[in-house]
């Protein structure tokens, strides 16, 4: 059972602690998703590594057991937005760290225009600014479901859901003209190649 005031690590770190091409790989990654270490980046691989593990072991078995567990995994996965519905079981090997890794809620908050930088959504997130369903969530590593997407918002009792907060991001709005001005030039320019 272990000790109850140190639980067991959730991840499993590398082999070989010098490897240059893993090492730029986890530089890369964390640069890009805005981690605060590379043991965030440990915990995905191992959470991935589990995934593919159980894939494997249903494709092996034949049983009916194993087709409800493959219905409940291919499930699991379609509800954090990971695969889509008509997903295959062995589909389920071809998953990458970056899969997993674009469900976070610190990379959703991002990608939806909420912050500036993902480092900031991360800072937002730790300090109670961030709802999902009228609930905080202060956990940058939260896989963020598919229905849960589009309820992710500011605390409304947060300095940041006030539009004229200096650190928001500034939405900038182009007049309607310009952009049909725009389409137009991209499309002279694809019949022209």
């Amino acid at each position: 059972m272990g000790h109850p005031i140190r639980p067991r690590k959730k991840y499993k770190t590398p082999q070989h602690p010098w490897q240059a091409s893993r090492i730029a790989l986890e530089k890369q990654l964390k640069k890009d998703y805005g981690l605060k270490n590379k043991k965030e980046i440990w915990k995905f691989q191992s959470l991935l590594r589990k995934t593919t593990h159980q894939a494997k072991k249903l494709i092996a078995a034949k049983t009916e057991q194993s087709k409800k567990e493959q219905e409940q995994l291919l499930n699991k996965l379609f509800k954090l937005k990971i695969i889509n519905k008509d997903t295959k079981i062995e589909n389920v090997l071809d998953l990458t760290i970056n899969d997993f890794l674009n469900r976070r809620l610190q990379n959703i908050v991002y990608k939806k225009g909420l912050t500036r930088t993902s480092k900031q959504a991360r800072q937002l997130i730790i300090h109670g600014h961030i709802f999902i369903r009228d609930k905080k969530v202060t956990v940058p590593s939260y896989l963020v479901k598919r229905d849960e997407e589009d309820l992710i918002s500011y605390n409304p009792k947060s300095s940041f859901a006030k539009d004229d907060h200096p650190e928001r991001p500034i939405l900038k709005k182009e007049p309607i003209e310009e952009k049909k001005q725009k389409i137009k030039k991209k499309i002279e320019e694809n019949k022209e190649k």
